[in-house]
């Protein structure tokens, strides 16, 4: 048990709701920031609960801040946590948001979970996180759900979306001799080079960014040919 599970289980604050294989994750991926200056935004305040663990687990020198549509929200501000009020749907918010905040090291999105609400979002913000932050949707399994506009393998859903993240990310490649013509090939672009690694789990899309460069193919060992000779890896 982390100390993430260990606070949720033994809370005596506000209402927390998550599910139970969620705290692996975060703790996974959110474990260097501990004991930072952390910059984090969490969207979906609900009762509060979540921003006062983030607090604790990150310690006296995190700053917090939540986002819900819900005004009541704002009174669960107290020292290194700020609520800001506002639609996750609404472009126009997100934007002013990313002006109102500095960079974020990590971005939780737990808000309403629809899919412009998701997409919209990842869309405004992905771009404010730091270059070596994290962002984080969860409650993805409403991709499948009608009242959240999911439907499996449909179009527009999240899931689906963030499928195509995977071209994205390997784009650096779309151009190499063997890759068919006849496909629509991945371009490279501001997410190519931002964004290290994807990390999908039961719910769950992480995206841990870096600055990346075009990759590099190395052949080493006795006989290995020059550099400038070992051209594309081919299929």
């Amino acid at each position: 048990m982390n100390d993430l599970e260990r606070y949720f289980s033994q809370n005596t604050g506000r209402v927390i709701d998550k599910w139970e294989h969620y705290f692996e994750i975060y703790d996974r991926h959110f474990s260097r920031y501990r004991g930072t200056a952390v910059n984090m935004l969490e969207i979906g305040v609900y009762q509060g609960g979540s921003l006062q663990m983030w607090k604790e687990y990150f310690g006296p020198k995190a700053q917090i801040w939540g986002i819900d549509v819900d005004p009541r929200c704002k009174e669960f501000e107290e020292d290194q946590i700020k609520i800001l009020i506002g639609d996750q749907e609404d472009r126009q918010f997100l934007r002013t948001v990313a002006q109102t905040l500095p960079r974020l090291d990590i971005l939780l999105d737990d808000g309403g979970h629809s899919m412009k609400q998701q997409i919209h979002t990842f869309e405004e913000l992905f771009g404010h996180v730091a270059a070596d932050g994290v962002y984080l949707c969860e409650d993805m399994h409403t991709s499948y759900r009608t009242a959240w506009g999911g439907k499996y393998k449909g179009r527009g859903t999240f899931v689906e979306y963030s499928k195509n993240l995977i071209d994205s990310l390997n784009a650096w490649h779309s151009k190499i001799p063997w890759y068919s013509k006849h496909q629509r090939e991945p371009r490279i672009s501001d997410f190519t080079r931002s964004a290290h690694s994807l990390h999908f789990y039961d719910s769950v899309l992480v995206i841990e960014k870096r600055p990346m460069q075009p990759p590099k193919r190395r052949v080493t060992g006795p006989g290995a040919p020059p550099a400038s000779e070992t051209g594309p890896w081919k299929a």
